[in-house]
């Protein structure tokens, strides 16, 4: 009797720890988004459509339009991706800046955004100074445009 229970709660404990394994999993595997400069999108792995990530880019000039949704284009390395933001992106938001979008690629190749960011993070800019180098002259390159 005694035997029995010892392997009853040695299986019911393994059960348990196996379950928290697979939500955790589940959880990470979600929850992760990839950074993905505009050329990289549908040429890396985890930047293609259907997938939530981040898109770095320069906005263009004349691409931005305003209303309930705010809707413009950004480019880098020649490639370019069009973006359908729910709202205003408020802040320092313009025309020939570097931004950061969060959202999904969809399946017609707009970039729904969910989340605007005008700087990029200290944590961000330290681990990809070539990113931030080649993003700040395409934007001098774009603020020189007529």
């Amino acid at each position: 009797m005694r035997n029995r229970r010892k392997w009853v709660s040695i299986g019911l404990l393994v059960m348990v720890l196996a379950a928290g394994g697979v939500v955790l999993t589940k959880f990470l595997t979600s929850s992760l988004d990839y950074y993905c400069n505009v050329d990289e999108v549908n040429h890396k792995s985890g930047c293609e459509a259907g997938h939530q990530m981040r898109i770095q880019g320069v906005v263009d000039k004349g691409s931005l339009k305003q209303g309930t949704v705010t809707t413009f284009s950004i480019t880098f390395n020649k490639a370019t991706v069009p973006v359908v933001y729910d709202g205003d992106p408020g802040g320092l938001f313009q025309e020939c800046i570097p931004v950061v979008i969060h959202g999904v690629l969809n399946d017609q190749g707009v970039f729904d955004g969910d989340e605007v960011e005008v700087k990029h993070s200290n944590q961000y800019e330290a681990a990809n100074p070539t990113r931030i180098n080649a993003s700040n002259q395409e934007s001098a390159a774009c603020s020189e445009l007529p």
